[in-house]
């Protein structure tokens, strides 16, 4: 699976998200991208999944939502916070289906 991690989530989180591609914005050279056409970039762009814990993204949502997107729920966006999280975000993103939005808390 394709995965891309927003601007807001540490890139060093990507380490702990083991056995799929994983890239950040900031790889993609992405930053600054409004969140509704940053999903459909990376759609346009073959990923599966966008991981985010920005919840500002849900109302930026393009219609139809081309991809699947992954909301992590945590306090903060560092690797520190997000790594207690990483068992059910891989079970989140197995599970994923295009176009389905996803809670991981």
């Amino acid at each position: 699976m394709k995965i891309l991690l927003d601007e807001c989530i540490d890139v060093r989180f990507q380490n702990h998200i083991t056995g799929h591609q994983v890239f950040s914005v900031a790889y993609m050279s992405w930053k600054g991208i409004s969140n509704g056409q940053l999903l459909s970039l990376a759609a346009d762009n073959g990923f599966d999944v966008m991981v985010t814990v920005d919840k500002g993204t849900l109302h930026q949502l393009p219609s139809p939502l081309a991809i699947a997107l992954v909301v992590l729920r945590a306090k903060r966006s560092s690797q520190r916070a997000l790594a207690p999280l990483v068992p059910k975000l891989l079970v989140a993103l197995k599970n994923s289906q295009p176009r389905s939005v996803s809670y991981v808390d």
